[in-house]
């Protein structure tokens, strides 16, 4: 099996930018261009940022492909390959490794909340059929289960290539619980951004983001600070990115990011899928004085 490199650093996890109700592929590319020149460190198609619940898998495929191919090689790609049907996830990791993706993304099995051992098993399967690396993506707020620390440490004994863990449960305990288990045999990366800095603090290597898409260049540089162990400037700019970290999730994933990044030129449309909707009014205000604040 290839050695690949622990992914670390700012991650995107990117938008899927719509057009009267299509996927934007043009637009979509570039955002690949835009990112990359922002310094980021790696690019997550079709994740939850990207809408991955209401793209057929066509598209799904599509869209993984485009950005593949947008990417040239610059910076990896990790492809959302998780579904809660274990099959589903095999197919969809399948077609993303066939297609060049350099890694998937794997979300916990959501709604139909397994045991543990279902977990560990659900991943085991996808493992089993790709040599990529695999991050794991413990959110329990969107999937009613948490990957547990148990479940991470036999999946990384026995897949060298389940290596990452993508930790959106809010709690700093369990990266350090994490980080404990497993210590550099497992990279840990925050999914979310207001997090980063102190996830970082116990061990954490980045952050997989979804502000990076509108302030690509203020994450690379907040966590390329924390890299480099300087807390007090690390911390001057988190604080000062704080309001719009937490005003872009204002309301659901990834309205408030696309809502941004309409009013800032990136992309032609706010367009998110049902049951997805456009923001509320208070909503859009207190996200647009947030974006006011920080430029100030």
């Amino acid at each position: 099996m290839k050695k690949h490199r622990p992914f670390s650093g700012a991650i995107t996890a990117l938008v899927t930018p719509f057009r009267d109700g299509a996927v934007a592929y043009g637009k979509l590319r570039k955002l690949v261009d835009f990112q990359i020149k922002g310094g980021i460190s790696g690019l997550v198609p079709v994740g939850t940022t990207g809408e991955s619940p209401t793209l057929t898998h066509d598209e799904h495929r599509a869209v993984i492909r485009c950005v593949i191919e947008a990417t040239r090689g610059r910076v990896p790609v990790i492809a959302g390959t998780g579904s809660n049907s274990t099959s589903e996830a095999v197919e969809l990791t399948r077609n993303a490794h066939e297609d060049g993706a350099d890694a998937m993304l794997v979300v916990a099995p959501y709604y139909n909340r397994p045991t543990q051992e279902g977990l560990y098993r659900h991943f085991a399967t996808v493992a089993e059929n790709t040599d990529r690396p695999i991050v794991l993506y413990s959110i329990p707020g969107r999937c009613g289960v948490e990957i547990s620390v148990g479940v991470i440490e036999r999946l990384r004994s026995k897949f060298a290539h389940v290596n990452h863990v993508k930790e959106a449960g809010g709690s700093v305990d369990r990266v350090d619980q994490i980080k404990q288990a497993c210590g550099e045999a497992v990279t840990v990366l925050s999914g979310d951004d207001s997090l980063t800095l102190p996830f970082m603090a116990v061990g954490a290597s980045g952050v997989i983001s979804v502000a990076s898409n509108l302030l690509p260049r203020d994450v690379v540089k907040l966590v390329a600070l924390a890299l480099d162990n300087d807390y007090a400037k690390a911390a001057t700019l988190h604080r000062r990115l704080y309001p719009v970290f937490k005003a872009l999730f204002i309301e659901s994933n990834p309205a408030p990011v696309k809502a941004a990044m309409a009013r800032a030129g990136l992309i032609d449309s706010a367009e998110v899928r049902p049951p997805l909707c456009e923001l509320a009014p208070a909503s859009r205000q207190a996200l647009n004085n947030a974006l006011a604040a920080l430029k100030k």
